[in-house]
């Protein structure tokens, strides 16, 4: 799978995708880094067909108000420090990439992981 991991979160969630046989780049990694626009991601996950990574509810918001992106994978931990996000992904990592092969938009939270479509 492709990850694109918005600026809210940690270039370290990279490395994970990565370490575990995945594509995974960072808005940083984007011609406007960290400053790219919410359109400018949507538009480059369309072209390399990336599952979006964030904390941004607006790319909810976006998935059912106008079917974009494509697939998501909405954080929604609340304050939280980049140790513990991380340690919940890792925790939570194959389910979510076999919820994600299935289905388009994934939710995690601290205690669960979420199939919304």
């Amino acid at each position: 799978m492709n990850f694109l991991t918005d600026a809210n979160l940690s270039q370290r969630l990279v490395d994970i995708f990565r370490e575990r046989g995945h594509q995974s780049i960072h808005t940083l990694d984007l011609p406007d880094g960290n400053a790219a626009t919410d359109l400018a991601i949507l538009q480059y996950a369309d072209e390399q067909n990336c599952i979006i990574v964030t904390k941004d509810s607006d790319f909810a918001a976006s998935f059912w108000l106008k079917n974009r992106p494509d697939r998501l994978l909405l954080f929604s931990t609340g304050n939280i420090n980049n140790k513990e996000l991380e340690s919940i992904l890792i925790a939570n990592f194959d389910q979510i990439i076999s919820d994600l092969t299935a289905n388009r938009f994934i939710e995690l939270t601290r205690e669960h992981v979420i199939v919304h479509a």
